[in-house]
């Protein structure tokens, strides 16, 4: 049986980077959805490296692919290498051109500028295909002298090419409106569209799911498919993300890279939820699992209109994420804050960073803020210290017996002490931190020493 029509059973779908460069936000999109649309379905997820660019791809960016991949939870059932399976190419290739649908062309980049040009100035479209072709005399002398290497072009066939679309509806080319794609270059290097389609093909992909900038590829890919006498898998076209404005994302969103957004303090589960929700009918929920987010996920929830990006949701929606975060979960990201401590502590934080700041008001040494004028005021709260073992009544009972001793109440009260205890104005409510600082850093504070 030809293996690239064997069919397979089941929901299988890929995600198909090309290590040349970071994982960015737009092709994580395209991952987290890929993965959440397998997860919905009791399908399959696998991780192609489209790395047939010799020249730009690398292991390190392939290493940073999956390194990403897997901190934002996502799982493969396998990889594959597009490096690795030319033998499938050229096979393919060769059944092409059997059919008649390859054929050599040897025009330059400057020629086929001019042909273009050519086309426009007749107001014909300015595409390329052999119905059109020019062949100057010196083109001519170039194919048939042997001395120069030709690219090779698939022929599409001048007629209706019509798919429903996952997400656009119904979508309507025609061949004879599109350029015959160059399947390989002069130097042999094979370009996205032929492997692209052997791949999905071979591996059983039954949907396919990419941005809309794919959606003129995927018209010559089904007329590819057919030629190869395969079965096309379903097709789905995300609009793409654009800027608060409308604009195209840029350097003024911040870091886009998962690396960028990871040294950032962005968390996971931000960027799974906002990704699954945006251009979708419903809000994001930081804090789900992928399983969580998978059960009611759906492709039919996204529009056709280009979603936007507001810079601050990711921090904002990062921030709910670790309001929520679990101790196993925040030890593991690096917060050595006792399981005790840290509910405590996490409605406080916008960033896991800021953990290691409470790390010291509990576990010292901190220097405490003091003013000169509450130095009586500080005096009179070690005397009327409650006595250890402290709970989440001790601080009402001791400020309500510095109330009385004092005369103090309201913010004058309650600010020299936080302070002095804590370096801040600002943190966890005081009738739960205090039970967990220790009785003779706490006096060591009010005290002004450092602690």
């Amino acid at each position: 049986m030809n293996t690239l029509t064997t069919p397979t059973p089941g929901v299988r779908v890929r995600f198909a980077p090309s290590p040349t460069g970071e994982l960015h936000l737009g092709n994580a999109r395209i991952a987290i959805i890929n993965a959440l649309f397998s997860r919905a379905h009791g399908g399959e997820f696998i991780l192609r490296l489209d790395d047939t660019d010799a020249e730009r791809s690398t292991d390190a960016f392939a290493h940073g692919i999956r390194d990403d991949l897997a901190w934002l939870g996502l799982t493969w059932s396998r990889e594959e290498r597009q490096s690795d399976r030319e033998p499938l190419y050229r096979e393919a290739l060769a059944q092409l051109e059997a059919a008649g649908r390859l054929y050599p062309c040897f025009e330059t980049p400057e020629e086929l500028e001019a042909h273009r040009t050519w086309r426009r100035a007749r107001g014909q479209p300015p595409v390329y295909n052999r119905e059109t072709r020019r062949l100057t005399d010196e083109i001519q002398a170039r194919a048939e002298s042997g001395t120069h290497a030709p690219h090779w072009r698939f022929a599409l066939e001048p007629r209706d090419i019509v798919w429903d679309d996952l997400v656009r509806g119904r979508c309507h080319y025609n061949g004879a409106h599109l350029s015959d794609p160059v399947l390989v270059r002069a130097d042999g290097l094979f370009l996205y569209t032929l492997p692209s389609v052997v791949d999905d093909l071979e591996m059983g992909i039954t949907h396919v799911i990419r941005g809309e900038d794919h959606v003129v590829n995927t018209a010559v890919q089904l007329q590819l498919i057919e030629a190869l006498g395969g079965v096309a898998p379903a097709w789905a076209h995300l609009p793409l993300v654009l800027s608060a404005d409308g604009g195209p994302l840029s350097k003024r969103e911040g870091s886009l890279s998962l690396s960028g957004l990871r040294a950032e303090g962005i968390q996971p589960e931000a960027i799974t939820a906002l990704m699954a929700a945006l251009g979708g009918s419903g809000a994001p929920e930081p804090g789900l699992s992928l399983d969580e987010l998978a059960r009611d996920f759906r492709l039919e929830a996204f529009g056709r209109a280009p979603p936007r990006l507001d810079p601050e949701d990711l921090p904002r929606l990062s921030a709910r994420v670790i309001h929520t975060l679990p101790w196993e979960t925040a030890r593991a990201r690096g917060v050595t804050l006792t399981e005790q401590a840290w509910p405590v502590v996490r409605p406080n934080l916008e960033r896991l960073d800021e953990a290691r700041a409470w790390e010291r008001v509990l576990d010292g040494p901190l220097d405490p803020v003091t003013e000169d004028g509450d130095r009586e005021f500080l005096d009179q709260a070690v005397s009327c210290l409650p006595a250890s073992p402290w709970d989440r009544t001790t601080w009402k009972t001791w400020t309500d017996a510095l109330k009385a001793l004092s005369g103090r109440k309201g913010r004058p009260l309650f600010l020299p002490l936080r302070r002095a205890l804590t370096g801040t104005d600002h943190g966890p409510d005081m009738n739960d931190l205090l039970p967990l600082l220790d009785p003779g850093r706490v006096q060591a504070r009010l005290k002004g020493n450092t602690a």
